[in-house]
């Protein structure tokens, strides 16, 4: 919900007639295509001022699920906009949602001017520990939200990754579609059984664990900061669910950009299109224990946030939120493999950490920064 840097040229409004009829309902104006920006992301959107001069982030919920998808989806929206509004948290904040239009799966936002997501903080090397910190608070004060008496109901769906279906065998259909960067991929996931048993193990572990209001898809850019304030956005997999899938998520974008050395993307060449120098396997692990020394203390300042906004009693969120940072590392792995005609070494050393992270997650903790508190 902002005017940022990630944008592109957004769907004619033409095209999608039921936005401005929504936002005609909601009686805030209109939005010309000319005057619009889209940010990259599943979703058709719209980010601009309307006619009546009302900033606005317009969303339109992807089909590419299914439709029953699509629903739940404007559902957890709603709840988590719902929910965090009327916490009253000092510590969490997310923009506000207008209005929705659940026929059209369309949901009108106030758009927030000239913010920054904690991702593009990161790749200026901007993201210190006080914003770690306050992330921390903020993940520990979604984790306390009251969502009993929600409307609608909080989801009590388990989330739908990893799925262990994939990790036996992908859909002939899903296969075709593969980048060979994919197809790489998901050949080193098949022929590693001890991994697939390690994933099976942590969704039996899910299945027992202590369940809160989870964001579910938790990572750098779902954190917006908009003069000095802090807001958690993107409700869509908003959910009952372990919190430590939430920290390990985080944890998990730190250690990613450790090992990779880059701040979220793993480039398949450069604006020559030629591919860069791959560096050596020595190369790759210097550079990660150099970045991980780095990140550590960020991790360690988000995980004292935590802490400091939720004490519970559970004594081993920390190695199951070691083990959700080694899936993330695997869920950026595929993420890069999608835009990439080949899986870089880098992706292939993360696969590498993220799968021992993922077999012995009690010996990784120390070294994620995530010291048991009890």
């Amino acid at each position: 919900m902002r005017a940022g840097r990630s944008t592109f040229a957004p769907v004619d409004l033409e095209a999608a007639p039921e936005v401005n009829s929504v936002l005609d309902t909601l009686g805030v104006g209109r939005l010309d295509t000319d005057g619009v920006e889209s940010l990259f992301g599943r979703n058709e959107n719209w980010a601009g001022t309307t006619t009546a001069g009302v900033g606005v982030f317009v969303k339109r919920v992807s089909l590419d699920g299914g439709v029953e998808d699509a629903d739940r989806r404007v559902a957890r929206s709603r709840t988590f906009a719902a929910l965090i509004g009327r916490s009253g948290s000092p510590d969490l904040a997310t923009p506000e949602l207008i209005g929705f239009d659940a026929s059209s799966r369309v949901l009108v936002y106030r758009l927030l001017d000239d913010t920054r997501t904690y991702a593009e903080l990161s790749s200026d090397d901007e993201l210190d520990s006080t914003l770690a910190h306050r992330a921390g608070r903020a993940t520990g004060a979604l984790h306390l939200l009251d969502a009993e008496q929600a409307q609608p109901a909080l989801d009590n769906s388990p989330c739908p990754f990893p799925n262990l279906g994939l990790m036996r065998a992908l859909p002939m259909r899903g296969f075709m579609g593969l980048t060979f960067a994919e197809v790489t991929l998901w050949q080193i996931l098949h022929g590693d059984r001890v991994l697939a048993d390690a994933v099976a193990r942590l969704r039996a572990i899910e299945a027992e664990a202590p369940r809160v209001p989870s964001h579910c898809d938790l990572r750098f850019d779902q954190f917006l900061l908009a003069d000095d304030e802090l807001h958690l956005t993107d409700g869509e997999e908003f959910r009952w669910g372990d919190p430590a899938r939430d920290l390990g998520s985080m944890a998990g974008e730190w250690l990613y950009r450790a090992v990779t050395g880059l701040t979220g993307r793993v480039d398949d060449g450069d604006e020559t299109g030629l591919s860069p120098a791959e560096p050596t396997h020595e190369e790759i692990l210097a550079r990660g224990v150099r970045e991980m020394d780095r990140a550590r203390p960020l991790i360690s300042a988000f995980w004292s946030g935590y802490h400091s906004v939720r004490r519970a009693d559970d004594p081993g969120l920390a190695v199951r939120a070691t083990a959700y940072a080694g899936w993330h590392m695997l869920d950026r792995a595929m993420a890069t493999a999608v835009r990439g005609s080949r899986l870089p070494a880098v992706s292939r050393a993360a696969m590498g950490i993220g799968r021992t992270a993922l077999l012995t997650p009690e010996r990784f903790v120390s070294t994620l920064g995530l010291e048991e508190r009890r």
